[in-house]
């Protein structure tokens, strides 16, 4: 079929569907939901066989809708209508929630439904649960719903339902004296990505996003959940990484990220860089709630690194090598790298950077940070190191993956090897070194031209990565351990580690690891300080979600196309 996906942006379930689609056959282009006139000017030049809108804020034309079969993708189960669903379904605590396929018409969510999966609803942010529950079962309704259109005989039905209206901050508002731990987490859960929740820090207006639970320590002095804190709710109580804990009537969350509510250019930071000497100014939590977390089985080590949005800023990168070195240092034989269950990593920290006095600089140091990071996974050779992605990874993320030995990657995980979207990069990373040396179909330079997502079982096909497991979210790691045993348990696994050693100390000799470097670091400096300011000006827009003005044309193949097909 000719499908023409109709979005927003193109965001992880946009492109997830993209990747399912292509892999399955069908001809899809993208189109930005920038206008009307836009629209109805795509539709006419692809002549789609069906319309699907993943991710929408207004209505699709009538125009558009009464000429295509549009299928819209809703994050509720049937009957649920209004744009606020998976809000809602947090704050009020739901315990199974869905993904709806529906026919556009007049009324928003109101059409007849082609197709729709429930789940159940984990205590987790809309974030999470959009990039993961509700994907995997958008693109299973929507490849339902593909099937029976294309069957051409199911008739879609009709279900009576009740609209919610879109969620103000008065339902989100935290009432600090009033309301327990678990539902401060869920009203900012509820609003996490986007909008927030509109509270205070340090006297000044906010919106609060990244809480978390307080897992508590011996010495955590009563921090931790249900114990209480000397301190009133609401109190800022302590530092805890980038960000803060702050009391509940019984507990206390920690709250990583922020945005300046009567700043213009405000856009989302680490609490530690929004208010940096107020946050430098607090006692140290000794409860744990860091993103980086070191665990052994048997063997195999395994090291969690769980950055907000898969950023990681100098100062994350700095302490993951440190982590990472004092892992080196356990009597193991594998190590695994785990990433978090969200991201595996998304590379260089740009509203870090965006944020700095010198953007150009902390650029530099960033991505120097995340060199040493990938230098040491490299030049780590006494055991097998594996990557495994549990979440998407994307630009240098990926390859912070790629220096380790084996990239084991769950099902239905996206890639996007490539750094041109931001303002044409150039990359470092020891790309030049890694990707040549797994690219099994295909040149090297195609990866990084190819400036679109890549799925796992794609990625595994042309080398990018050596296996795709078969797991849901909740297995995965359980099941990487097991692969990741077995492998040190292998009669060849001596050899295996003598043979890597050889070979990193042949690929030394032929060309030092620093040369890769300086010649990737040397392209990057032009990037942060040449006279092109693209990168500047793509990460300004991405850091403070700038509409795009027009569809990216490797997306819009319709815009390339030399006219409508005849029907």
């Amino acid at each position: 079929m000719r499908i023409l996906l109709l979005t927003r942006s193109f965001n992880s379930l946009t492109q997830r569907l993209f990747v399912e689609l292509a892999a399955r056959g069908h001809e899809v282009s993208v189109e930005f939901d920038i206008a009307d006139s836009v629209t109805e000017e795509a539709a006419r030049l692809f002549a789609p066989d069906v319309i699907v809108a993943p991710f929408m804020k207004r209505a699709i034309p009538e125009i558009v809708w009464r000429n295509h079969v549009c299928l819209v993708v809703h994050p509720g189960p049937m009957g649920d209508r209004g744009p606020s669903a998976l809000d809602w379904a947090i704050l009020d605590g739901a315990h199974e929630w869905g993904v709806t396929v529906l026919q556009a018409e007049a009324e928003m969510d109101a059409g007849p439904v082609w197709a729709s999966v429930n789940f159940p609803l984990r205590a987790a942010s809309k974030s999470s649960l959009y990039r993961n529950e509700v994907t995997d079962a958008a693109v299973t309704a929507v490849l339902v719903a593909l099937e029976r259109v294309q069957s051409g005989t199911y008739v879609p039905r009709r279900v009576a339902g009740r609209a919610r209206p879109l969620m103000q901050q008065d339902a989100r508002r935290i009432d600090w004296a009033r309301d327990d731990t678990d539902t401060v987490l869920r009203k900012i859960r509820a609003a996490d990505g986007a909008p927030g929740v509109r509270d205070e820090l340090f006297g000044e207006s906010c919106y609060l996003f990244d809480a978390g639970e307080v897992t508590p320590s011996p010495a955590s002095a009563g921090e931790g959940r249900g114990e209480g804190v000397a301190a009133a709710p609401g109190a800022i109580v302590a530092r805890s990484g980038d960000g803060i804990l702050r009391a509940t009537r019984d507990g206390a969350v920690r709250i990583g990220h922020c945005k300046h509510v009567d700043q213009d250019d405000a856009f989302k930071l680490p609490v530690a860089l929004a208010f940096p000497a107020q946050h430098a100014a607090l006692p140290e939590s000794a409860a744990k709630g860091d993103d980086i977390r070191y665990e052994e089985h048997g063997v195999v080590g395994v090291l969690h690194f769980s950055f907000y949005n898969g950023a990681m800023s100098t100062a994350q990168c700095e302490r993951l090598l440190a982590a990472y070195e004092q892992a080196l240092a356990r009597p193991t034989r594998a190590l695994v790298l785990a990433g978090g269950p969200d991201f595996f990593s998304n590379g260089i920290h740009l509203n870090a950077i965006e944020a700095a006095a010198s953007p150009a600089d902390e650029s530099m140091r960033n991505i120097e940070a995340i060199d040493d990071v990938c230098r040491a996974i490299i030049e780590a050779t006494d055991r097998l190191t594996v990557a495994a992605l549990q979440g998407n990874a994307g630009a240098g993320g990926c390859f912070l993956a790629f220096a380790c030995d084996e990239v084991w990657a769950r099902c239905g995980v996206l890639l996007n090897p490539h750094y041109k979207n931001m303002g044409n990069l150039y990359g470092s990373e020891y790309w030049t070194y890694t990707l040549p040396r797994r690219v099994k179909h295909g040149a090297p330079r195609a990866v990084m031209e190819h400036r679109l997502p890549v799925g796992a079982s794609q990625a595994q096909s042309i080398g990018l990565i050596d296996a795709v497991i078969d797991a849901d979210r909740a297995s995965f790691m359980e099941a990487v351990i097991a692969r990741a045993q077995s492998l040190t348990n292998d009669a060849s696994f001596a050899s295996r580690i003598a043979a890597k050693r050889e070979r990193r100390a042949r690929d030394e000799a032929d060309k030092p690891l620093a040369r890769y470097r300086e010649e990737e670091l040397e392209r990057m400096r032009r990037n942060f300080y040449g006279f092109d300011p693209s990168y500047h000006y793509a990460r300004a827009h991405f850091v403070r979600k700038v509409p795009h003005a027009w569809t990216p044309r490797h997306l819009a193949v319709h815009r390339e196309l030399s006219g409508p097909r005849s029907k």
